[in-house]
């Protein structure tokens, strides 16, 4: 009987198989514009004066392109007079129509 115990598998140790580790959900890389095309500028200059709440992230999310080319659509909106600053934060511009 007692022999029986002693040869018995253990369930610790370094034998043991350890615990897998869920490697979460990975997300899409996105895929924006880097250039600014024809359709892309004519798309800018006609929806983005609409839209109620303008930043570079919103242009980002809603027209596909990339950061640069939301600040320079940004910059150029505003020397038009299309959209007027509502919060100039040097990490976050906030616009409005």
């Amino acid at each position: 009987m007692a022999k029986a115990k002693a040869t018995a598998p253990s369930s610790g140790g370094k034998s043991a198989k350890k615990k897998k580790w869920s490697k979460g959900k990975v997300k899409d890389k996105a895929v924006h514009a880097v250039s600014l095309d024809k359709p892309t500028f004519d798309r800018i200059i006609k929806e983005v004066p609409t839209f109620k709440f303008i930043s570079q992230s919103i242009l980002i999310e809603r027209l596909k392109i990339n950061g640069s080319l939301a600040r320079i659509a940004i910059r150029h909106l505003e020397k038009e007079g299309q959209i007027k600053p509502i919060v100039h934060h040097s990490a976050q511009l906030i616009y409005s129509a």
